[in-house]
């Protein structure tokens, strides 16, 4: 297991065409909680639970609408402060494995 990969889906859900998911991110992130939905492979309601709050929110924003491999070309490998991963990174790793 790389470092960083000890995240966790804890639901993973589909109704009416939207793919619904809830991750726990790696211990080594500020973030306790990633909630998104994917309809079409595109993001939506992309939420943080804790975490550094403006910043989170404004990642959520930007990728309001985006595909998941947009967002996975844009985020994979951000590393926050040396931990070898980062909030957005661990969403890509989500994204990555579903």
């Amino acid at each position: 297991m790389a470092l960083g990969d000890d995240f966790r889906i804890l639901l993973d859900e589909t109704r009416e065409g939207v793919r619904h998911i809830t991750a726990a991110p790696s211990s080594l992130v500020c973030s306790s909680q990633i909630d998104f939905d994917l309809v079409d492979g595109v993001l939506h309601n992309v939420r943080y639970i804790r975490g550094c709050n403006g910043n989170l929110q404004a990642i959520g924003r930007l990728l309001e609408g985006m595909s998941a491999s947009k967002a996975i070309e844009i985020l994979d490998g951000v590393n926050c402060n040396g931990r070898g991963t980062s909030c957005s990174d661990q969403l890509v790793r989500v994204l990555k494995a579903i």
